[in-house]
């Protein structure tokens, strides 16, 4: 298989979609890879590591979609990357679809394969592609959050840890899943006040043993937050409903009523963010002011560390894109129903249903489609 890596063009991003050492993996297994000149200055790779490890280089982007089977990404592809999406081509990314109308047109329209990292399932239970992202952006909100208390950053001039005399900063954390499991581990280590808000017992008590009884766990209803709210100095939001619009649990009315100078960090902003007074910002400028709370809601926060975030995501999708290649899409999916979980949309169908839901499609189970593919193969 021809297997296609254009450079990240989203604002500060600098993952990319396959290292070196992923790329010489895929060359050894017989496939071609072409990856666009530049693509790995992020992570410190050039074009001449990915030469070594038996990538061809183009100049464009351009030349990268017109010839690729299979395009390999990290973010969404934007407007420009969609317009050269063409019928019968695969694309393998984050896509983050239920929040984002235009982009799904546009997919939709293209009648591209276009499988989405985010909503590929293990037989645990888990976001395995998700995961490695989550852990990055989960610690990268409390480094984040803790700069934005800073009183130059428009915060309340806080150490998140306080000092011997001096009260450490409250942090709340909304969601104890992988994101909000690293958001404590990392505010803990800050030596932080950190209280976690689910609506999962066992999320509570995985927490509550995990870190040995340091961490206060509240079972979440709509009083808890809003008491644990309106005394917070950080709030983390980290909840996930996979491949659906997040839901928005903090309102603007508790916003109105936290501490002037207190911060909210969106996690969940790439599914539409959990408070409702979010909106996704860029590295480039990550916060704004809502009723006197700093707001963090960069949509791609592993971006700003892209040495960590593209070899911990390509330890976790390597062997999915292996698989691609070696078997093709089509047999791939229909053989395994946790990476068929991963087809959003498919030959102008949507077929992920919360994506379906969210912006009105009609929905196409991907068994279906796979059963009948696999059929005509």
């Amino acid at each position: 298989m021809l297997i296609g890596v254009p450079k990240e063009i989203k604002n500060r991003e600098n993952r990319v979609g396959l290292t070196p050492e992923s790329v010489e993996e895929l060359v050894a297994a017989g496939h071609q890879v072409w990856v666009q000149t530049n693509a790995g200055q992020g992570i410190n790779a050039s074009d001449d590591d990915y030469l070594a490890a038996g990538a061809s280089i183009a100049d464009t982007a351009a030349e990268i979609f017109a010839a690729a089977e299979m395009i390999v990404k990290v973010k969404e592809p934007q407007a420009v990357e969609r317009a050269m999406l063409r019928e019968g081509q695969l694309l393998f990314t984050y896509l983050h679809l239920a929040p984002d109308a235009e982009q799904t047109t546009d997919l939709v329209r293209s009648g591209a394969t276009c499988i989405a990292y985010e909503t590929i399932t293990s037989e645990r239970g888990g976001l395995p592609l998700l995961a490695p992202m989550s852990e990055v952006a989960g610690r990268m909100s409390i480094q984040a959050g803790s700069h934005a208390l800073e009183n130059m950053q428009g915060g309340r001039g806080m150490l998140l840890g306080g000092v011997p005399g001096v009260a450490p900063a409250k942090v709340v954390v909304i969601g104890g899943g992988v994101v909000g499991s690293n958001a404590v581990q990392m505010a803990l280590g800050a030596r932080a006040d950190v209280v976690v808000l689910d609506r999962s017992k066992d999320a509570l008590v995985r927490i509550d043993q995990e870190f040995n009884g340091a961490v206060k766990t509240i079972y979440s209803t709509k009083a808890a937050l809003q008491q644990h709210v309106s005394d917070a100095d950080l709030v983390i939001g980290s909840v996930l409903i996979p491949g659906a619009t997040a839901p928005k649990l903090v309102t603007a009315e508790m916003v109105a009523g936290m501490k002037k100078g207190a911060v909210l960090v969106d996690v969940a902003i790439d599914q539409g963010g959990c408070f409702a007074t979010s909106r996704a910002t860029t590295h480039e400028q990550p916060t704004y002011d809502v009723d006197g709370v700093v707001h963090y809601c960069v949509a791609n926060m592993p971006g700003g560390v892209p040495l960590t975030s593209t070899y911990a995501l390509n330890n976790a999708t390597l062997p999915y894109v292996m698989k691609l290649a070696n078997m093709g899409w089509r047999a791939a999916l229909a053989g395994d129903r946790h990476f068929r979980a991963g087809l959003n949309v498919h030959s102008g169908m949507v077929t992920n249903k919360h994506v379906a839901d969210a912006l009105g499609y009609d929905y196409v189970d991907p068994a279906s489609v796979c059963v009948e593919l696999e059929a005509v193969a």
